[in-house]
C-alpha cells in the first residue's frame, strides 16, 4: 500500500536520422563517447564493473540536469542486440534520493522507409513519497541527448562518406594505463618484443623517445605486407596518458593524404587495468581508397600482444 500513486511510467519517441544500430551502439558498445556528443549534458561514463554492454556490468554517469552536477551508478540489466534495446537500472546517485526505483530502457527502431529510426525511451520509477515530482525533465534531458548524438552520428557518416573520416575503438587492458602509454611513449622500441609478427621494429630519426616533435619509423606487417611508416609525435599529455602521432612518410601516405593516430589509456574506475581508446583520423587521396577498418584491427591485435607482454 505505501507505494500506492508512487509508481508511474513515462514513455517518449525522439526521431533520428542515424541507423537504429549507429543510435544503439552508443548506448551499448561507447557510453563513454555520450560525452563527445553533448560535453554540456552528459560529461562522462566510467566502467566501474564488468564490459561495456554486459548485462550486469555498472556504469557510472556524470551529468549536469536542471543545472546541478549529478552522478548515476546504473547497472546494465537487459540488453536485446537484434532489437537494438538496452535496459539501465539505476542503483546508486541523485536520482536516489528521489526515487526508491529507477529503470530506463531504450530501443531503436528502423524506420519502415529505411531513412534513420525512431527511439523509443521509457522510463520506470517509483517516488520515495508523493510530494516527489514525476521526471518529465529527466525525460526531456535524454530527449535532448538522443538529439545531439544523432547529430553527431550523422555528421560523422556525411565525413566517412567523403574522402575525410575517423574511426574509433575501444580495447580492454589488464595492465595498467600508465604501463601500456609508456609502451607507445617511451619504449616503443620495445613494441616488437611483444608481437614481432606484426611490428618488426621502431627506429628514432630525430630527438628523443616520447617528446613532441620527435620523429619515429615503423617497420610492420599489415594485411601480409611488410609496411614501413616515418611519424611525428604530435602532442604527448603524460597526465592522461595519450599520444598523437601523424603519419608523414611511408605506405600510408601512397593512399593517404592525412593519416593521425591517437592513443588514450584510461584507467578503470575499480583500479584493475584501463581502456585504450584509439582514434584513426584521416583523409583518402581519393574515393577508391578504401577506409582504414583493417588498420584499426591491427592495432586492436598490438594493443592485446602489449598487453599480454605488460601482465607476464
Amino acid at each position: 500500500m505505501a507505494s500506492w500513486g508512487l509508481t508511474s511510467k513515462l514513455e517518449t519517441d525522439v526521431e533520428i536520422k542515424a541507423s537504429a544500430k549507429d543510435f544503439h551502439d552508443m548506448w551499448f558498445k561507447k557510453p563513454h563517447h555520450v560525452s563527445n556528443t553533448c560535453n554540456d549534458k552528459v560529461h562522462g561514463c566510467d566502467l566501474h564493473e564488468g564490459e561495456f554492454g554486459k548485462v550486469g556490468s555498472i556504469v557510472v554517469w556524470h551529468y549536469t540536469h536542471d543545472g546541478v552536477k549529478k552522478v548515476a551508478k546504473d547497472v546494465i540489466e537487459a540488453v536485446d542486440e537484434a532489437n537494438n534495446s538496452i535496459t539501465f537500472k539505476v542503483i546508486e546517485g541523485d536520482v536516489m534520493k528521489a526515487y526508491k526505483n529507477f529503470v530506463i530502457h531504450i530501443q531503436a527502431t528502423p524506420k519502415s522507409d529505411g531513412n534513420g529510426c525512431i527511439v523509443h525511451w521509457i522510463v520506470e520509477y517509483e517516488k520515495l513519497h508523493k510530494r516527489v515530482p514525476h521526471p518529465e525533465t529527466l525525460l526531456q534531458f535524454v530527449i535532448d541527448v538522443s538529439r545531439d548524438i544523432d547529430a553527431h552520428l550523422t555528421s560523422a557518416a556525411k565525413a566517412s562518406s567523403g574522402l575525410t573520416g575517423k574511426l574509433e575503438t575501444d580495447v580492454e587492458i589488464k595492465a595498467s594505463a600508465k604501463d601500456f602509454h609508456d609502451m607507445f611513449m617511451n619504449k616503443p622500441h620495445h613494441v616488437s618484443n611483444t608481437c614481432n609478427d606484426k611490428v618488426h621494429g621502431c627506429d628514432l630519426h630525430a630527438g628523443e623517445w616520447g617528446k613532441v616533435g620527435s620523429i619515429i619509423s615503423w617497420n610492420y606487417t599489415h594485411d601480409g605486407v611488410k609496411k614501413v611508416e616515418k611519424e611525428v609525435i604530435e602532442a604527448v599529455d603524460e597526465e592522461k596518458n595519450s599520444i598523437t602521432f601523424r603519419v608523414i612518410e611511408g605506405d600510408l601516405m601512397k593512399e593517404y593524404k592525412k593519416f593521425v593516430i591517437h592513443v588514450q589509456a584510461t584507467p578503470k574506475s575499480n583500479g584493475s587495468g584501463c581502456i585504450a581508446h584509439w582514434i584513426v583520423e584521416y583523409e583518402k587521396l581519393h574515393g577508391g581508397v578504401a577506409h582504414p577498418e583493417t588498420f584499426m584491427q591491427f592495432l586492436v591485435d598490438v594493443s592485446k600482444d602489449v598487453d599480454t607482454h605488460l601482465c607476464k
